[in-house]
């Protein structure tokens, strides 16, 4: 009897201590399943995208820099003496510059040069009633007028002297006229922004210069003063070509 209560007591020890094994086993197995699925494989966030597209992003610009930095010029010269030095200097530098120099004036006449243009300032008209305001630019009737620099048609008409004529007025309040054009460019009006280079008419003989060779007239008002515009254009710049900024069948510009 006593034998049998003792095996059964080690029955009853082995089943408790096999329920245990059993328990821990399980919590285990759970352990395991919830860390498993509390640490995915890792995958990559936006944040490393964002970081790699910023780190593409310098590389591009380093090497887009280093391709500036070869293409601009040096001012820095080369050459051994002190002559060669400044003439590189001097060329270096003009190249360095050079889109600076975009904004020089036009002379307003296709096909015209600086050694054209003659100095009329100042000639007597009309039998000395009156002086001359401006200067005249000769060239075969039609041929291209253009603006000399950017602004805005502030004016565009017909005047007993002027014949047909316009005016153009830039940011800085400077002011430009032309007169005795044949015709206007089509599509031309008054408040159109046009820009350097634009066609704005032909050249004619329109107004009080019916009897003349075709020219045209420009002048230059500055500080709401008339001044001679032949220094200001002896260093503008040739045209050969004018820009058509609008197209239309009309012969003439609206008014």
């Amino acid at each position: 009897m006593n034998v049998l209560c003792a095996r059964y007591g080690w029955v009853r020890r082995g089943v408790a201590l096999l329920g245990l094994f059993v328990l821990l086993s399980l919590l285990t197995a759970c352990t395991t399943t919830a860390t498993v699925v509390a640490t995915p494989a890792v995958l990559p966030s936006d944040d490393d995208d964002f970081s790699e597209m910023i780190a593409q992003l310098r590389a591009d610009l380093s090497r887009n820099t280093s391709r500036e930095v070869a293409r601009a010029p040096v001012l820095t010269p080369t050459a051994a003496t002190p002559k060669a030095r400044e003439t590189e200097f001097a060329a270096r530098a003009k190249a360095l510059f050079a889109p600076l120099l975009g904004n020089a004036l036009l002379i307003p006449v296709v096909g015209v040069h600086t050694y054209d243009l003659e100095d009329s300032w100042g000639n007597s008209r009309d039998g000395g009633k009156r002086k001359h305001r401006g200067i005249d630019i000769f060239a075969p009737k039609g041929t291209s007028i253009v603006a000399v620099a950017d602004g805005i048609v502030s004016y565009i008409g017909d005047q007993p002297k002027g014949g047909h004529c316009l005016w153009l007025t830039t940011e800085s309040g400077k002011s430009f006229y032309y007169a005795h054009l044949d015709r206007w460019a089509a599509g031309l009006y008054e408040g159109m922004e046009v820009h350097s280079g634009d066609l704005l008419g032909f050249v004619g003989n329109t107004g009080n210069a019916r009897y003349t060779p075709s020219h045209l007239h420009f002048a230059v008002n500055e500080n709401d003063e008339m001044v001679n515009p032949y220094p200001i254009l002896t260093k503008a710049v040739s045209v050969a070509r004018a820009r058509v900024a609008t197209e239309s069948a009309g012969a003439l510009g609206t008014r």
